[in-house]
């Protein structure tokens, strides 16, 4: 049900009427006006600033064009049960308890499908997310990327978009080659060497085992001549991306692309972007290095992209990617980097600008993840070397927990993962509160069967439920479609993890006040008929999420 939309259609007519009899027709759209939740029950179910902002446009004092539009308003039967006007001109709306009660069978005909959308119209995006240098596994900060791109990638195709999921490798330049010398020395120091371990090396144990698996595939590396680094590093980081791709499995994250920096090389999207912008005039020769005219687009400074040595930048292999992935017919890139890439951001977009796809690009920042036991900060000190893997965690609390806790948060914001409240089978976890709610309904309906209660779907029995508990929690569930739509709008499927949280606290506090199952068999039906529609609206939302709706618990 999208009541907002309706209310907003309804407002958006009369207000059309009432200009067009004052003999006013403004260019352009009408003035822009919110339909939003007021704050405070009192005021009613949805209100609006349409007076206010339109005021001028209709000539017309704030509360005399309200006026006019309650007059006005042509809502169909049964919508409606008062409008009243507040304050300066704000419309609260307040609507009939019947609109509410509709929403069960819609759910019921629409079934796992409620919640969907057509607001991407078939549009193609691409989210691009986690992309960790195969250099180490991945760490929690990863994980809450992961959690974070796949959910939107879900959301983004429940709402009506063709959505293709990438992970862009880094396996080109000194960090395969600082790779392969820390394979190196990690496999000397297995032969017995006493060697010292290069400063810029990777030192985390994983290597150690690396540097084992090594020995037993292939034997020691030839100790004559200089060692072949670079081949080293290509071994280390095709087995390291192994382990990432296992990881992200486990995790229900998978990828329809793996993209190799390595191709962009192969296939001249380096050199193409080059053209392109030297074409634009975007590119100046100076002291012997190829630069970009980022200042002509906002960055502080402009950047090299090739330099004195012949050698390009990491900067030119993200230039070169981004005109790649839009030469596809992408109609939006989502790219999800870790909160340290802040400073990065201005230069891509500058170099979006230059290529003219800056308004199909959006970049989200990921921050990061203070990982907690018992609201005691965790060491990040384990066997990764510097931080507390995804592995880790994965094997502590599970990928449910995992990706629930990545999601209670905006990107933007800090988050604190409690890994033994994660562990805890009480109201004091969010995805047992929420899973237990789906779980508690599975088994309503067991004890309806064996009873022989059969759920009906006569619109009649719906008149019975006339308890505050009921209609609330209508009135949730008649707002899902349009939190759905609103989270894909705007990136965020945090909303979703939010709405699920409150659905399952009002469906628990029902649960506790009432019996679903009664010897009044019609009110057993009309309770039975309104939490099904509960029980859906919770397996959509935790699909979005990647989180599994159980049946038992």
């Amino acid at each position: 049900m999208y009541t907002k939309k309706l209310l907003q259609n309804l407002l958006h007519e009369c207000l059309k009427g009432i200009l067009a009899q004052g003999g006013i027709t403004p260019g352009g759209k009408l003035p822009a006006f919110e339909v939003e939740k007021p704050k405070q029950p009192e005021h009613g179910d949805y209100a609006s600033n349409a007076a206010l902002v339109a005021a001028k446009t209709a000539r017309q004092p704030p509360r005399r064009l309200a006026e006019l539009l309650v007059q006005g308003l042509a809502a169909p039967p049964g919508v409606l049960e008062k409008v009243e006007i507040a304050g300066p001109g704000f419309i609260n709306f307040f609507l009939a308890e019947g609109y509410w009660r509709r929403v069960v069978p819609e759910i019921s005909r629409l079934g796992a499908a409620y919640g969907n959308s057509e607001l991407g119209g078939g549009r193609r995006v691409q989210v691009e997310f986690v992309s960790a240098n195969p250099t180490g596994p991945l760490h929690i900060g990863h994980g809450r990327g992961a959690a974070l791109g796949d959910a939107l990638a879900r959301l983004l195709a429940v709402a009506g978009y063709r959505v293709e999921r990438e992970y862009y490798i880094n396996d080109v330049g000194t960090q395969i080659l600082t790779l392969g010398k820390s394979l190196y020395y990690r496999i000397r120091e297995l032969q017995g060497e006493a060697v010292e371990f290069p400063a810029d090396g990777y030192q985390g144990d994983y290597m150690k085992d690396l540097a084992q698996a090594y020995l037993q595939e292939r034997g020691a590396p030839p100790a004559a001549g200089e060692p072949d680094y670079q081949a080293l590093g290509r071994y280390a980081a095709e087995a390291i991306l192994g382990g990432i791709k296992k990881d992200l499995e486990d995790f229900g994250v998978t990828f329809d692309r793996w993209f190799s920096e390595a191709r962009l090389f192969e296939d001249g999207w380096v050199e193409k972007s080059f053209a392109l912008l030297r074409e634009k005039g975007y590119l100046y020769e100076e002291e012997g290095a190829l630069w970009f005219r980022a200042t002509r687009f906002g960055d502080d400074k402009d950047r090299v992209v090739r330099r004195g040595n012949g050698a390009t930048t990491y900067f030119a292999s993200d230039v070169a990617y981004h005109l790649e992935k839009f030469q596809r017919g992408y109609d939006l890139v989502v790219d999800l980097w870790g909160a340290d890439h802040h400073g990065y951001v201005p230069r891509l977009l500058a170099a979006a600008e230059a290529l003219g796809v800056k308004e199909r690009l959006r970049i989200i920042l990921v921050q990061l993840v203070n990982l907690l036991r018992q609201g005691v900060p965790v060491a990040m000190t384990t066997r990764g070397g510097t931080f507390v893997t995804l592995r880790e965690v994965l094997d502590e609390v599970g990928k449910d927990a995992a990706r629930f806790m990545f999601l209670t948060r905006r990107a933007d914001a800090h988050l604190d993962f409690d890994l033994e409240v994660a562990k805890q089978q009480n109201a004091e976890n969010p995805v047992y509160y929420v899973q237990y709610a789906h779980a508690r309904l599975a088994s309503v309906f067991r004890q309806a069967e064996a009873q022989g209660l059969g759920l009906s779907q006569d619109e009649a029995l719906l008149e019975l439920l006339q308890l505050p508990e009921e209609l609330e929690l209508m009135k949730r569930l008649a707002a899902y479609p349009e939190v759905v739509e609103g989270a894909a709008r705007h990136l965020e499927p945090h909303r979703i993890t939010y709405y699920l949280t409150e659905l399952a606290g009002e469906l628990h506090s029902y649960y506790y006040k009432h019996r679903f199952i009664s010897e009044d068999v019609p009110l057993s039906q009309a309770r039975l008929w309104l939490v099904q529609g509960v029980k859906t609206v919770l397996a959509h939302g935790l699909g979005i999420l990647g989180v599994t709706a159980p049946e038992s618990m």
